[in-house]
């Protein structure tokens, strides 16, 4: 019987961890798998090795394993692999899939697009927008956020989307607020790339609160989590790894 155990980050935060159940909640009723497990990565139970476990408990042969995760890094690469890896010893008659990360996807720019409609504030000319990504050590995190950010501005007419981390990558959040203060433009959009609530959505929050940036509006969009396009794309990239699972007709 096929499984899909869907990975979560995990927070120190309850209202993070809650706000991540209830979007694969209302993921699930989209995908026709009759059995459906979360865990996380860290600091929240069940963890992977739990997860998959509630997975065969419930009479799975097939786990297609599912990073909720924006952009690939070390968790995707390398974190989730290993303990697939583990797994594997454990439960050597389970066969195991891994699908991808969210990545670039058109539904995701939409996302941030309407991210700033919502506000229910004329988006000026001079409008600018800044993507506020987790961060990471991995290259591959910098360039994807970045590349999504030109097909904002592109598909959008932005007269600027830029992008900073609040950790492990340049440049950083602080550093671009420090822009920000040199910057002509009156009317600034900060769209935390963040998938839900938490203590970084919360350090974002305030050091907002403390700029000073001489007459400019700094306007704080919501994060990624609940929006409707967002769960698209995880249900998309479920039904992606599905597909491959199904044997091929032989002639």
């Amino acid at each position: 019987m096929q499984a899909v155990l869907f990975v979560g980050h995990g927070s120190r935060m309850q209202a993070g961890v809650q706000e991540a159940i209830q979007f694969i909640e209302k993921c699930k009723p989209m995908i026709d798998v009759p059995i459906q497990e979360v865990c996380f990565l860290e600091l929240t139970a069940p963890n992977i090795i739990e997860g998959i476990a509630n997975c065969v408990e419930r009479g799975a042969n097939k786990i297609a394993v599912i990073p909720i995760l924006l952009l690939a890094a070390k968790h995707a690469k390398e974190d989730i692999p290993f303990e697939i890896e583990v797994a594997k010893t454990l439960y050597p008659d389970i066969e195991f899939t891994y699908g991808k990360v969210f990545g670039i996807h058109p539904k995701i720019i939409t996302s941030l697009y309407e991210r700033v409609i919502e506000q229910n504030v004329e988006v000026s000319e001079d409008a600018y927008v800044l993507l506020v990504g987790r961060g990471s050590s991995d290259p591959a995190v910098k360039h994807d956020l970045t590349k999504i950010a030109q097909l904002l501005k592109s598909e959008y007419s932005f007269k600027a989307v830029d992008v900073c981390f609040l950790y492990g990558a340049k440049p950083s959040f602080e550093e671009a607020l420090l822009k920000l203060q040199q910057a002509s433009n009156r009317q600034v959009f900060v769209i935390p790339y963040l998938l839900f609530t938490g203590i970084l959505l919360n350090g974002i929050e305030k050091k907002i609160e403390r700029q000073n940036l001489n007459g400019q509006r700094l306007i704080l969009c919501e994060s990624l989590g609940y929006h409707e396009q967002i769960q698209h794309v995880l249900v998309e990239r479920v039904n992606e790894l599905l597909i491959q699972t199904v044997p091929r007709a032989t002639i």
